[in-house]
Order: C-alpha cells, then structure tokens, then sequence
C-alpha cells in the first residue's frame, strides 16, 4: 500500500494538465497514488486522463469526477476518496520535481513525530529554481501555519503535506452559487491541536497562470462573498491568533457583508466588539475593491 497520494484538482486545464502528468512519471519513487479530481471539466479532461489509465505508468492513477463547485468542494472530493496514510495537492498548472515523491515519503518514513503532528511543510519554486518566497528560518522544526507566517515571518507559497485521517476534518461548507472558499481555513482549525514539521526543500514548482486563482483575487471577493464571510468569521475566532490579525479578518469580514448587502452584518458576528471597531477599515476597503473590480469588468 503506498503511503502517499498526490491529488490535482482540475476544472478545464486538458492543455497544461500534460505537463504534471509527465512530472509524476518522471518520479525517482513510483510508489504513491495519483488521483485526478476533475470539477466539471468540459474540455476532454476525463478523455486525456483515461488515456492515460491505460498505461504502464508505474504508479497508481485515479479519476474522480464532479459537477463544478470550486477548488475547495475539489478538495472535500479528494479527502473522500484518499486512503493513503498522507497527502498533498499538486495544482494542474503546477508540477513536481523528479525526486519530489522520494523526499516527501523518506521524510515521513524518518523523521520523529507523534499524534500532535498533522503533517509537514516544504518549499515551493519556481521553473528557473528559485524558491517561492522564503525559505524556513534555521532551526525550526516544529511550527504551525499561523506561526509560520506570522511569528517567523515566512513569505510565499508553501506545501503542506498532511495526515489523511486530519484532512477529512472540517470539510469546507458549499455555498449555493459560489466557487471559493479559502482553502487555508482547514489548516487553521488544525493549527489549533496540531504542530507541522517542516521540510527545508521544494516538492513543487509553481507556474501561476491566468485563470488561476491566485491572480484573480479581487473577482474572487465579489462572486464569492459568502466563502470569504465564512472564512472570516472562523479566523477571528481562532484562539492562538493576535489582535491585529483578527482585526484584519474582521475587516475583511465587514468588507464582504458589505458586498452581500447583509444587514445582519453585526448581529451574525461572533466578535461584536472587534467588528464594530474594525467596521470603518471594512468600509474603505469595501470602497477600494469594488473601484478595482469595476476597472477589471471595464477591460
């Protein structure tokens, strides 16, 4: 039984999803899972990877299919059909080094850990090697995401390898009608149990593309507003987290109530104090966000 899966949510990517494909091929370890999880995908994604299936690729290659419902209902389909010991998400326009699969198992069969560890982090690069961000501070071993970004100051994307069993934890909720829900929010409910290791070396290199995500942020705020008030909400919530954070999740959390016109903006907060005080930086970035989002509607 392989102790890895390596999981590539996908929704209309048939003309880069070749190149992960042929990253996952090219691993020095071929014992892990590939599972391919195709959200609604109309453009002969299923056809591609079915050819592929086909194949004596060396290691495991499944298929899953949805009706679209975003990145994050992606990731619910995937934690339900993963049933190996650890997992990690490879995007469709990402791939992975050739000894990604190696160090990623290696690193797991070896280090020292105990049911308080939810997993690992490692690096992100990019194409020409360079790593996305920083790279973790010297003498970390044990840290948690909240920690990582905010206590050590660590920039950029990074990898998160977890335990399968944590990641069926907290299923992201669905919204009638919307596609995103940040995906960091799972990661924050373990935070508050679990410690991360950490992995100092890339597993996977990043190719941000333009219909990814990542460069779509503002649309993002106003076709998914009940996604990012669910999101706020939960993080202004968090035990562990400082003032300022939690006053920035309620900024955000008024700016989105404000996209969705929501009344009960105050009364459905669960800090009312912090809210109240952080409504007039909620309302300015309401004002700068929508003069963006108009812009890119104009171009």
């Amino acid at each position: 039984m392989p102790l890895l899966t390596v999981f590539t949510p996908t929704y209309n990517r048939a003309y880069i999803l070749p190149q992960c494909y042929a990253s996952m091929c090219r691993q020095t370890l071929k014992d892990f899972v590939w599972l391919v999880v195709d959200d609604g995908s109309t453009d002969g994604t299923r056809e591609l990877v079915q050819s592929w299936m086909e194949k004596d690729n060396g290691f495991e290659l499944r298929y899953v299919y949805q009706e679209n419902q975003g990145m994050h209902g992606a990731h619910n389909l995937a934690y339900e059909h993963i049933d190996t010991e650890i997992n990690t998400c490879i995007d469709s326009d990402d791939y992975m080094p050739d000894d990604a699969v190696e160090k990623i198992v290696r690193f797991w069969q070896t280090c020292a850990r105990d049911d308080r560890i939810s997993g690992f982090l490692a690096l992100d690069e990019d194409k020409d090697g360079n790593i996305i961000g920083t790279r973790f501070p010297d003498g970390v071993t044990r840290t948690t995401s909240y920690d990582m970004y905010y206590k050590y100051g660590v920039r950029g994307d990074k990898k998160f390898i977890l335990r399968s069993d944590l990641t069926r934890l907290y299923p992201y909720p669905i919204f009638p009608g919307e596609k995103y829900v940040n995906l960091a929010t799972k990661y924050s409910l373990l935070d508050r149990d679990y410690q991360m290791l950490v992995l100092n070396e890339p597993v996977c290199i990043v190719e941000y593309m333009p219909d990814g995500s990542s460069l779509n942020m503002i649309r993002q705020y106003f076709r998914n507003p009940r996604g990012f008030a669910y999101s706020r909400k939960l993080c202004m919530q968090l035990p562990y987290a400082d003032f300022r954070f939690r006053f920035v999740q309620a900024m955000h959390y008024v700016s989105s109530c404000l996209i969705l016109r929501d009344k009960r903006w105050l009364a459905d907060s669960p800090e009312k104090g912090l809210t109240l005080l952080a409504a007039p930086a909620g309302f300015l970035w309401w004002v700068r966000i929508r003069r963006q989002y108009q812009r890119l509607k104009e171009d």
